[in-house]
C-alpha cells in the first residue's frame, strides 16, 4: 500500500512513547491528515479536484455554487443593515475556488458590497494557504487563525463548505452493552521486521474522556437499549463542538452557515447503521480502512448536524434552518440558471457539460443531498423574522 513511511514512524513515535503505548483514533486522525511535516492536508500528496485527485467539492464543478452562496450572504448584510465592514470568514477554504468565485462575482455584480467586505480565511494547512494566496493575489483577503480573531469582533457570517467531515473523531464500539473506546497501537506480531512502514491495529478499552457519554446523552442516544447489536461502532466529533464554541465566541452579530454530508443524530445513530459512516478517499474511491495509504489519503465522517444545532444552542447561537443543498441552491436561483441554458449560443458540448455541472449541486444522492445548517447570533427580532433566501422555498 502506498503509506508515507516518515509519517508512519512519526505514529508509531507517539504510540511507543504513550504510557499505555496506545493512542485514541481522534488522535490517530489527526496526525494522519494534520502533522505539521506529512500529514495529508500538509503534504503534496493532498489533490483535490478531477484528474489524479482523491475527492472533489462543490466549487471544482463551477462558479455557479460560490455565486448562488453570495446572493445569500448579500442578503445577509442587508437584512443586519449594511454594516461596514461586513466580514465573511470562510474557514478551510480548500484551493480557494470558492473565495474566488464568490469575490469575483461581487466585483462585477455588487461593488459596493464588494467595498464593504472583508474576506477572511482560516486555514490550517499551510500548502493549501499557499495555494490560496497564489490564486487569490489579486483581491483583498486576510488568513489568520480561528485563535486569532477577538471575541466579538465580527459582524457577517461564519462559513465552511466539508470542512467539519474532516475534523478527527473518536470512535467506539459497544462490548456487552458497555460503551469502549477504540484505540490505535502498533503491530507487535508483525513478522515483517525490514517493513517500509509500522503497521497499525485497533484495542479497545474505557472510554478517554467522560466526554464521549456526555456527547450521548446531549442528543437523547441511549446505546444500552436492546436494538443496539454487541459491536455496534460509530463516531463521535468532539473537535466539531470546540470549534463551533469558538465561532461563537468570535461572533457578535451575524449567522453561522455550514455545509457537509451528514445526517440528524437519529439517523447516525440508527442501529442499522451498526459500522458508523468513517470514510477514506483515494484517487476517487472509497472504502473505510484507515490504516492503508496513511498520509495519501482523506479520512473523513459524516457530520452529526444534531450535534451542531444543540451545540450551539448551549454558545448563544439560534437555529435558522436546516435544508439540503440541492433545495438551497434551488432557492437561490439555479433552476434559472439551468433553464437560461436553452437561450444560450455556445457549443453543444460545452452546454451539456455546464448542465451536467450544474445538475451535480442538485443531485439528491450527491451534492444535493448535503447538508446546510444556518445559525444565528445577535440579531434583534426585526432581523431574526426576515426569511433568508435559501431557506424560502416556491409553494
Amino acid at each position: 500500500m502506498d503509506s508515507n513511511p516518515a509519517l508512519c514512524a512519526a505514529i508509531a513515535n507517539h504510540i511507543t512513547t504513550n504510557p499505555q503505548q496506545r493512542i485514541t483514533f481522534a488522535q490517530f486522525m489527526d496526525l494522519v491528515l494534520y502533522h505539521p511535516e506529512y500529514g495529508y492536508y500538509s503534504s503534496d500528496a493532498l489533490k483535490i479536484g478531477f484528474k489524479g485527485g482523491d475527492f472533489f467539492t462543490s466549487p471544482n464543478l463551477c462558479p455557479d455554487f460560490g455565486e448562488l452562496l453570495a446572493e445569500q450572504f448579500f442578503q445577509m448584510w442587508e437584512i443586519l443593515g449594511k454594516p461596514i465592514p461586513f466580514s465573511l470568514v470562510e474557514m478551510g477554504a480548500g484551493q480557494g475556488l470558492l473565495a474566488l468565485h464568490i469575490l469575483k462575482y461581487y466585483q462585477h455584480r455588487y461593488p459596493d458590497f464588494f467595498t464593504a467586505l472583508e474576506y477572511i480565511i482560516v486555514e490550517k494547512s499551510p500548502t493549501l494557504r499557499q495555494e490560496q494566496q497564489q490564486r487569490l493575489q489579486d483581491f483583498p483577503v486576510r488568513w489568520c487563525n480561528l485563535e486569532e480573531i477577538p471575541s466579538n469582533a465580527i459582524a457577517g457570517c461564519f462559513f465552511s463548505n466539508e470542512l467539519v467531515d474532516a475534523f478527527p473523531v473518536h470512535q467506539f464500539i459497544l462490548e456487552k452493552g458497555e460503551l469502549r473506546e477504540i484505540y490505535v497501537t502498533t503491530n507487535n506480531n508483525e513478522k515483517e521486521t525490514n517493513a517500509p512502514c509500522p503497521s497499525f491495529v485497533e484495542v479497545t478499552g474505557e472510554p478517554s474522556t467522560p466526554q464521549l457519554a456526555e456527547y450521548l446523552d446531549l442528543l437523547g442516544i441511549d446505546l444500552t437499549q436492546s436494538v443496539y447489536p454487541d459491536g455496534y461502532r460509530s463516531e463521535i466529533n468532539l473537535a466539531a463542538g470546540d470549534w463551533l464554541s469558538i465561532v461563537a465566541d468570535r461572533l457578535q452579530r451575524g449567522y453561522v452557515l455550514t455545509i457537509d454530508y451528514g445526517y440528524p443524530a437519529s439517523r447516525y445513530y440508527n442501529p442499522r447503521r451498526s459500522q458508523g459512516t468513517l470514510q477514506c478517499y483515494y484517487q476517487h474511491r472509497f472504502h473505510d480502512n484507515p490504516y492503508i495509504n496513511i498520509g495519501r489519503q482523506d479520512i473523513t465522517a459524516h457530520v452529526d448536524f444534531t450535534a451542531l444545532e444543540r451545540w450551539g444552542q448551549k454558545c448563544n447561537l439560534k437555529n435558522v434552518g436546516f435544508i439540503q443543498q440541492g433545495l438551497f441552491l434551488m432557492a437561490l436561483g439555479l433552476g434559472d440558471r439551468i433553464a437560461a441554458l436553452s437561450y444560450q449560443k455556445q457549443p453543444l458540448s460545452q452546454l451539456l457539460q455546464r448542465r451536467d455541472a450544474l445538475q451535480q449541486l442538485i443531485d439528491p444522492t450527491g451534492l444535493g443531498g448535503f447538508g446546510i445548517l444556518i445559525q444565528s447570533k445577535g440579531l434583534d427580532n426585526t432581523e431574526i423574522s426576515q426569511p433568508l433566501l435559501g431557506l424560502t422555498l416556491p409553494e
